[in-house]
């Protein structure tokens, strides 16, 4: 008996859901989204922490992108306190919104909930419709932390807008008008050029692109438009599937999902003519779009040729991607098909959702390139995704290895090539970069190569 009484009672441990070297930024972070509109003001409902490390990660410590407007430290932000826990932060968010819309000239006004607000119940959904009622271009997203990443965010903020401020629509769609539906604003770092250089890519294609981020976005005109357009346009494996989906039932507006971001020619001339086809248009104009650019494009391959045919023995024959999965995907099909690096190891960090993982995990196995397969993680824990490449036996010389700045210390150790791709990067600056279509292709060999060459 006594044995019994002393025995120690055995528990069941549980999984820790904890993860560390976090890749992306809360559900509030998605302020960047509605920043990256001309003329939208975001308003935070919650801690003060919560815009702090958000703003910290997807701008400062990411490229240092830096902000405008009412983005950075101008965000308009409730600041909740213990007061408003007890109490409800109903009221002081009333306050920050006639105080915003006072101080600032905004055409759009996007109140974003943080964990805060969720979880005391405010009726936030309550308050802005009174705001909306009284005339006030203003809407509401529920962007709570706990439910999701900025990713989930991003999509949440875009629907809130078409439903709460684009409206209904009834109206004729406009042949050759697509909405592009592409990068998260602020996530990746490189998102401003890339918008510019598939926009430019679209526009040389023959169609009229709705840019609804970005410095191409004239601003919430272009989302007023979107009813208007003849289809939408995903580029990505997963995110903004969601939203089109929504405008297909709310619009009947067809959308065309390209899950790899096309980089270098050969992507990218596929990717013209499969848009082209989708949208039903004459193709002379793309085809003679696709024979100019790509004339350019081998102009300067064959003169990277020289170089390359001198120092080949010395370059990167193996590399590991730890990105999202738009980037992984992206620049490990042109890595491994254009250029004719092997992967040795793609972690994907976004925590893409379990729906979409069969579909990029099948691509990764079977269309990177001939010959080329290779399976693919989903991990959104740090310490684990760095085991994972650090177990990774090169065998090829100086690999290259494509990640975040958490994984400089470890390309240190494997004495790799080491590139910054995506969240956070803090080591590199960026006002204006592309790495994909055309034009951005080639500036991300000279990166490449020209760090081959350094010995960096």
């Amino acid at each position: 008996m006594s044995e019994i009484l002393t025995k120690p009672t055995e528990k069941k441990k549980k999984k820790s859901t904890a993860i560390s070297d976090v890749r992306y930024a809360c559900a509030v972070g998605a302020t960047n989204t509605v920043v990256a509109i001309k003329g939208a003001v975001p308003i935070a409902n919650c801690s003060p922490g919560c815009q702090l490390k958000t703003t910290a990660m997807l701008t400062f410590e990411n490229g240092f992108q830096g902000s405008v407007a009412a983005g950075g430290g101008n965000m308009p932000s409730a600041n909740s306190t213990e007061n408003d826990i007890v109490f409800g932060g109903i009221k002081t968010l009333d306050q920050l919104i006639k105080s915003t819309i006072k101080i600032y000239d905004g055409d759009l006004f996007v109140v974003l909930t943080g964990c805060t607000g969720e979880l005391i119940g405010d009726n936030v959904p309550d308050l802005v419709s009174k705001y909306q009622k009284a005339g006030y271009p203003i809407v509401y997203a529920n962007t709570a932390g706990f439910k999701g990443n900025n990713l989930f965010g991003h999509e949440e903020v875009v629907d809130a807008i078409i439903d709460q401020y684009v409206g209904e629509y009834k109206g004729r769609k406009k042949k050759g008008l697509v909405n592009l539906w592409f990068e998260t604003p602020y996530y990746n770092q490189n998102w401003r050029g890339d918008y510019q250089e598939l926009a430019r890519i679209l526009r040389g294609a023959g169609l009229e692109v709705n840019v609804l981020f970005g410095p191409e976005n004239p601003g919430v005109e272009a989302w007023k438009k979107i009813p208007k357009a003849q289809f939408n346009l995903v580029v990505s494996p997963w995110v903004g599937v969601r939203n089109a989906e929504h405008l297909e039932k709310k619009y009947n507006q067809p959308f065309l999902h390209i899950p790899e971001i096309p980089v270098g020619e050969e992507a990218t001339a596929k990717f013209i003519r499969q848009v082209v086809e989708f949208a039903g248009i004459d193709n002379k104009k793309a085809e003679e779009f696709i024979k100019q650019e790509a004339s350019i494009y081998y102009y300067y391959l064959e003169h990277f040729s020289e170089f390359f045919a001198e120092y080949w023995y010395g370059m990167p024959s193996e590399f590991a991607i730890v990105a999202d999965a738009s980037y992984a995907l992206a620049y490990s099909k042109f890595l491994a098909d254009q250029i004719g690096l092997i992967p040795k190891r793609v972690v994907i960090t976004d925590n893409t959702p379990e729906k979409f993982r069969p579909a990029i995990s099948e691509y990764f196995k079977n269309n990177i390139s001939e010959g080329v397969s290779i399976d693919v993680d989903f991990v959104e824990d740090g310490y684990i995704a760095e085991q994972l490449v650090d177990s990774v036996e090169f065998t090829g010389g100086k690999p290259l290895i494509l990640a975040s700045s958490w994984e400089l210390t470890l390309a240190e150790k494997k004495q790799a090539l080491f590139f910054e791709i995506t969240t956070p990067s803090s080591e590199t600056l960026i006002i204006n970069r592309t790495h994909i279509g055309y034009r951005g292709a080639l500036q991300f060999l000279e990166r490449i190569y020209s760090a081959s060459v350094g010995g960096k």
